[in-house]
């Protein structure tokens, strides 16, 4: 495994160094614009600019590791393993600070019922967790049924966006049998203080607010870059 590692994060090390710079330099000749400018031209101010600005420069890594070793009078030559570390661990706290920007972007989108994409998202949550029921409508009282408080479960996203719609339709599909359960004991007449929504919307509700810092350890002990 230590090795597979190594091996990847020279890879990464040469794509950044050689191939990625390369790339960009015929494109900005082809295009006349460099790569900022073209994102900036071709992107509205927001979420998704800034995402990609952040990923846009793989390279500033490799700036930021020379920086380092110059500061530290560290030898490259003779200390080839410390660079390749350190451009692992800079692209892990990147790649954490992209995370928590796409979770926050994905609360801020709020739910549109004239967009194709989060219908279906929303309709296959219903056949997943109602797959012997037909739905007779889109705004219809069977939404109650799954812990919608209202006949159109888009006002229940107000707060949490897609990302609450993402986290119910992961948590009925990755672990059907868990949802099915939580489903059927909401509907007992003893459980009924809470919806089968509101285990789901709870956690993500937390996370953007928390910043993810309970994931970030995690995170960057399992990313190898």
């Amino acid at each position: 495994y230590k090795h597979t590692l190594v091996v990847t994060q020279f890879f990464v090390f040469l794509y950044c160094k050689c191939l990625w710079r390369g790339l960009k330099f015929v494109i900005r000749k082809v295009t006349g614009r460099c790569e900022l400018q073209r994102i900036c031209h071709s992107n509205k101010p927001g979420a998704r600019r800034t995402l990609k600005i952040g990923s846009a420069h793989p390279d500033r890594v490799e700036k930021t590791i020379d920086d380092i070793m110059t500061l530290k009078k560290v030898n490259p030559d003779t200390n080839p393993q410390l660079g390749i570390s350190l451009q692992a661990s800079l692209f892990q706290i990147v790649g954490y600070r992209s995370l928590v920007a796409e979770v926050e972007k994905l609360r801020r989108e709020p739910y549109d019922c004239e967009n194709p994409d989060h219908e279906e998202m929303l309709m296959k949550l219903w056949k997943t967790l109602r797959p012997d029921s037909p739905l007779t409508g889109r705004i219809s009282k069977q939404w109650c049924e799954i812990g919608f408080q209202g006949n159109d479960p888009k006002t229940d996203f107000r707060g949490m966006g897609l990302l609450g719609l993402h986290n119910l339709l992961y948590f009925a599909e990755h672990d059907k049998a868990t949802a099915l359960q939580v489903l059927h004991d909401s509907l007992q007449p003893k459980h009924r203080w809470f919806p089968p929504l509101y285990p789901s919307f709870t956690p993500h509700h937390l996370i953007p607010r928390s910043r993810l810092t309970t994931l970030e350890t995690p995170f960057r002990s399992t990313t190898p870059g």
